[in-house]
Parts: structure tokens; C-alpha cells; sequence
């Protein structure tokens, strides 16, 4: 049993087969899915997604990316849609230097919107972060000043040092296709220290298909890969990695825990 703990699933890829892309994840052993947010049409689209298939569950939240065509009213709307009972985090937040979609400042601005919601609610944070990881750990230490954080940097790529660092300060790392890649020895050597409660799986699907299956648009049902690729660096069984993982997803996201907001 497998945990999906990012995928795009309301994106317009799935349109045409959702509930076959969601069958496939069952019957591959991928029995829930992290539905993520990224606008706010999106996140209503998690949100009702979840509210409709029990393996589902939504997080609400505003893409670094898309913060420049956020309306002034979508932020008030996020805060709504996260009380929902079948929302288990916010984003999906962070800063992005890749991209030259939203000025840095006001990425900056609503990652930290996420943080302080997420200090308010306890709703842990799904954080993305590409060319941007130490000016991402910077904002999280600062607040952590204010309070606990909790979340996840999600589809890592950085080093083992950041990994730790973001440890400390009270995340969790998750892993995507690329770390399957080929020529990614090096991601693979930081997933093989990560400590074993803090590891989680996912495929940000429908982007970053892992080997075998790199190039196509990728599913839940992929999450599989990813899994055994990690049991093998890590010298342990597939069925126990899941597990683990399984394990951390639940603890991280109150999988199956009663809201009482």
C-alpha cells in the first residue's frame, strides 16, 4: 500500500480518464491520493474531488507561479476553502527563481500568508521550491520564530545539507520520478539518508514520469516506481518502504483523523 502524497489530478491532462487514471492507482496499490492545489479554481476542483472518492484528499493553496493572476479576493476564498473537512494541507506555496512569472517579492509575500495559515490551523504546508532553497529555508526559520512548522518540500532536488536543515526546522522530504533518472546519483545518495520518518513518496503527476515510464504523462499508479527505486538505494523491501512511507504520509496529513476546526 502506497500513498500519493502529490498529484495534479484536477489538471486539464486527466480530463478525458480521471476515474481510469484513479482505478489504475487502486489497483496498483497506490489507495490514496494527495490531490494539490496550485490555484484557486484548482484548489476548489481538490477539494471537490475529494469530497467525492474517498481514496482522495485536497490541499488549497496559491502557486508561487500563479500569485501574479490571483484576484485580490482568491486569498479569502483559500482561507475558506481550508477549513473543508477533506483538506489536509495548504499549497501548493513556496518561491520559484526558475520561472519569472510572479515578481519575487510577492512570491515571498504569499509564502508566508501559507506559513502564518498554516501556524493558525495546523494544517501542515506543501511546499515548492526550484532555484530558491535557501531563501526558502531563510523565510521557515524566521517563522519559526512565530511558531511550529510543519510540511513537506516536495519533488526534492537539493542537497543532503538542506535536506537536514529543513529536518530540523520540522519537515518532511518527498521524492518524485527524477530521483529514478539515470544520471541522478547524487539525488539518489541524499533519499538513501534521509531518516526513515521523514521520507515520503509521490509523482506530481501529471509532470516528471519516473523510469520506466519517463516521457509519458505520468499517473498515480506511478508512484510505484518511485517506491521500489528508493527500497532498492535504501537496502530494504518494497513492501516495508511502503509502509514507512504510508506511515509518514498519515502522520504528516492526519489522513483518516477528524477535523474538529
Amino acid at each position: 500500500m502506497l500513498i500519493d502524497t502529490h498529484a495534479h489530478l484536477d489538471h486539464d491532462p486527466f480530463d478525458n480518464d480521471r476515474q481510469l487514471v484513479i482505478e489504475r492507482s487502486l489497483a496498483a496499490g497506490v489507495t490514496e491520493i494527495v490531490v494539490v492545489g496550485t490555484t484557486l479554481a484548482g484548489s476548489q476542483r481538490a477539494v471537490k474531488l475529494a469530497s467525492e472518492q474517498a481514496c482522495l484528499y485536497a490541499t488549497v493553496g496559491i502557486h508561487p507561479n500563479h500569485a501574479a493572476e490571483a484576484a485580490p479576493a482568491d486569498w479569502e476564498e483559500i482561507c475558506q476553502l481550508a477549513a473543508h473537512p477533506r483538506c489536509v494541507a495548504l499549497g501548493e506555496t513556496g518561491l520559484d527563481r526558475y520561472w519569472d512569472d510572479t515578481p519575487f517579492a510577492q512570491q515571498q509575500d504569499y509564502f508566508d500568508r501559507h506559513i502564518q495559515l498554516s501556524q493558525q490551523t495546523g494544517l501542515p504546508l506543501v511546499i515548492h521550491t526550484r532555484e530558491s532553497l535557501a531563501e526558502t529555508l531563510e523565510m521557515l526559520t524566521a517563522a519559526r520564530q512565530r511558531g511550529p512548522v510543519s510540511g513537506v518540500l516536495h519533488s526534492y532536488t537539493g542537497d543532503y545539507a538542506s535536506a537536514l536543515m529543513a529536518i530540523e526546522l520540522g519537515l518532511y522530504i518527498s521524492f518524485a520520478g527524477m530521483v529514478t533518472f539515470k544520471k541522478n546519483t547524487a539525488l539518489r545518495e541524499v533519499a538513501r539518508q534521509i531518516p526513515t520518518e521523514r521520507i515520503l513518496v509521490e509523482t506530481d503527476s501529471p509532470y516528471l514520469a519516473p523510469e520506466p515510464v519517463r516521457g509519458k504523462r505520468n499517473e498515480p499508479a506511478n508512484t510505484r516506481y518511485t517506491a521500489e527505486c528508493l527500497a532498492r538505494e535504501r537496502g530494504t523491501s518494497l513492501a516495508e518502504f511502503a509502509a514507512l512511507t504510508t506511515e509518514n504520509a498519515r502522520r504528516l496529513f492526519r489522513l483518516g483523523v477528524a477535523k474538529n476546526r
